[in-house]
Parts: structure tokens; sequence; C-alpha cells
């Protein structure tokens, strides 16, 4: 028989893996505190973009492989597997916020003292190393009064998902890893991801935990390092992109995260960022590297603003246009987005801002409190203001007319650098 699968936490990562589990054949139950995000997934409507997820959704809810629950107790007691993959957002230190995590701990603990017999219980959330076998083990144990690795089981599986590709990420991952310390969770979840052709790793909690860590802080230094190889780039009057390129060539470094621009946002790269120097800091490590990536990544909104009045001067009273509010293209996240960041400088400068997302309109409507227009059609919105600022490079920014205006870009919009009658780049 094959497992069945409960999601606790139905954001980003929990509806993916929901419908990614359901479409593979599982049986998967979904759980969010919110209600009403429950009664919109319950009628195929996601509460987040991803391509391919609302048909995808669809499918699973067709199949009778996936439901939602406003009930934990329900969740763990009608499934084998249950997966906490809830929000680690930091706190104004830089270091975790593991309350989320804590809640749902102690209200799964609670489900398996009622349900008495064998359960695994998988943290997919991004949490500081030992917190499965130190904070999740204890609460766990104190709420059910069950041993961990005996009485159920306990792993750490983080997630490795792009926003953007995030369903592709699901089926074909680079790599599949499992920390676990019992034989029987490790049996659980290499069954339960057979059917993904990919490595899978088996390791201990804490490994698993780091490597997640790790990974972040890899990309994260050399999406900066790209920025501030840019920056020299720039000083030089050379252009980054072919700098980049052929650096890339090397098959020590390869290409992948070496496009220059803006800076990194969304809902890991920065937190986890953050994250990965507390942990050093509090085990007596200098996380200097870290440290100067995340640095380097603040900097560039205000090199951009900057590069912006070096070619119109003063902006109060301008209209700037800003073509993007994601944090990159095939999302509508704007968590940490260096689009936003930009409109801040703006505003704090007088400017008078418009601004266009396909995706992310509302959001960023609602999180820049009515202080920035939006507007429906980009082309309307270049043709109403007396620059333009591009920051964030959807497809769609490649067919408008930029003939005649000023335009100041931080993601490399090839048109915009053709057409545009002044043209100014992070990178060249």
């Amino acid at each position: 028989m094959k497992p069945r699968v409960s999601i606790v936490g139905l954001g980003y990562v929990g509806l993916v893996h929901a419908v990614g589990f359901a479409s593979l054949g599982y049986m998967v139950v979904g759980y969010d505190i919110d209600s009403s995000k429950l009664e919109k997934l319950s009628q195929g409507k996601p509460t987040i973009y991803e391509e391919g997820l609302e048909e995808a959704l669809a499918r699973a809810l067709a199949s009778g492989n996936l439901r939602f629950t406003n009930s934990v107790e329900e969740a763990v007691l009608e499934t084998d597997v249950t997966f906490i993959a809830v929000g680690t957002p930091s706190l104004p230190d830089g270091s975790v916020d593991l309350s989320q995590v804590e809640s749902a701990l102690r209200s799964i603990g609670r489900a398996l003292k009622l349900k008495g017999g064998w359960h695994l219980v998988a943290i997919k959330s991004t949490v500081p190393p030992g917190t499965t076998e130190g904070l999740a083990r204890r609460i766990l144990e104190e709420e059910s009064g069950l041993k961990a690795f005996e009485d159920f089981g306990l792993a750490a599986n983080p997630e490795f998902l792009r926003e953007g590709t995030a369903l592709r990420d699901f089926y074909k991952p680079d790599r599949v890893v499992i920390g676990v310390r019992d034989e029987r969770s490790k049996r659980v979840l290499l069954e339960l991801y057979e059917p993904i052709d990919s490595p899978k790793i088996v390791t201990t909690p804490t490994v698993a935990e780091l490597a997640k860590y790790a990974s972040n802080v890899f990309l994260a230094v050399r999406i900066s390092l790209a920025n501030e190889i840019a920056s020299v780039s720039k000083a030089l009057g050379v252009d980054a992109y072919e700098v980049l390129r052929i650096v890339g060539l090397d098959h020590r470094i390869g290409p992948h995260y070496l496009k220059p621009g803006l800076g990194f946002g969304g809902s890991c790269l920065p937190k986890d960022l953050k994250a990965f120097i507390k942990v050093a800091e509090s085990l007596g490590v200098n996380a200097r590297i870290a440290r100067a990536a995340l640095e380097v990544n603040e900097e560039q909104p205000r090199r951009l603003v900057e590069l912006l009045e070096k070619r119109v001067g003063d902006l109060r009273g301008r209209r700037v246009g800003v073509l993007g509010l994601a944090f990159k293209p095939g999302t509508d996240d704007i968590r940490e987005s260096r689009a936003l960041e930009v409109i801040k400088l703006l505003l704090e400068r007088g400017a008078t801002v418009y601004a266009h997302d396909p995706r992310a309109a509302e959001k960023a409507r609602e999180a820049l409190g009515g202080k920035v227009t939006i507007v429906g059609n980009p082309q309307e919105l270049i043709d109403t203001v007396d620059v333009v600022v591009i920051a964030t490079e959807w497809p769609e920014y490649e067919n408008l007319d930029y003939r005649g205006k000023i335009v100041v870009d931080g993601r490399r919009v090839e048109k915009a650098r053709r057409e545009a009658r002044i043209y100014e780049s992070l990178t060249c």
C-alpha cells in the first residue's frame, strides 16, 4: 500500500508538494490555518502563481487524490507521513522565527498521542541545523508521550525548489536529501520518492538541514560576486555579461547564477543568508563571505537609483516608471523584491512612481500602500513617464517600444538597450 501523505502549511512549498505528490498517485491531505486559502484551493484556485500549477491542481482534485482540511488531527490520523512546510521568516536580527514550526509540531504531537501507531514527521521547512533532533524531537515527545525514532519517525527533508520552475523541480530535482536516524523512516521516504528520478542522498538530519542553507549561501555568493564584477566592468567601460560569459565557460565555475543585475530576492536566499550568518555567529564563526554577499546585494537598488540621478538629476516631481515588481519572472512573489527597494528609494527622493507587473501587481499595490500608480499596460506606462526603470526581466518587456526614452536597466532587456535614447545599466 502506498504511503498516505499530509502537508501542514500550504504556502509556496507546501502547495507545490501537495499537488506534486497527488499527481504521482499518492493520497494527499493538505492543512493550513487560513480557512480562506483552503476554500480557494478546494475550488481549484491556487493562492500563488506558478507555471502549470493551476492545471495540476485541477487534475489532482479531479482524481480524488488531493483534498484539504482545517484539522491537523484529521490530517495526521488519516495519513502515514506528515510534512511540515510552514514559513520560517527572519526576525529583526536576522535569526529564524520558528514560531510556526513550533505550533505545527505541537498540533502534530497531540495528534500522534491520539493515533498511537507509528507515523513519520518530516520537516521540509528550512530550519537551523540541529532543529529536527533538538526542538522538533523535544516538542513531539512532550506532546505525544512517545519516543522519537522508535514510536514515531522523524526526518529532515529540505526542499530545493526554484520559484518559476517549482513543479518541474519537484518532478526532476537535482537531488532528494533525506536526513534520518532510523531505518523505518529511511525506508518510507525512499519509497515515497521512488517515482522521482534523481539521486537520493540519505544522511543525518543535521547534515540535511545544513546542506539546505549551504546551497543557498553558495547561490547568493555567486550572484553578489557577479554583481561586484559587474561594478568593476562598468567602471572600465566593458560589458559584464561578456566577461562573465567567458568566466562561465570554465568547467570549474559554470554559467549558472552568474547573471549580474539588481540582485537576489524572494523567500529563500535573503532569509537563509541572514540565518546562516546568525547560526555561524552562535557557533563562534565569523561568516565574512556570507555577510559580504548580503551587503553587496543590499547596495544594488541604491546603485541603480544613483545611476538614474546621474542621468536626470533631481528626481523630485519626475515621473518614473518601474517595469517589474516580482523578485523574478515566472512568479507573483514580491518578498525581498529589489524592485520594491528601488521604489522606496524613488519615493524618498520625491519621484512620482508608476509601476507594472504581469503577475505581482495586486500584491505590490497592497505592500506599497497606495503610494504608487499601478498601470495595467506596460507600453502605456512607458509612454506616460519621463524615465523607465527595468527591475524584473519579464519576457513581455522585450516586446515594448523604448524609442526616445531614458532607460535605466537593472536586468538587461536587449530591446531597451538597442532602442532607448539614453540607456544606462548596472552591467555596462
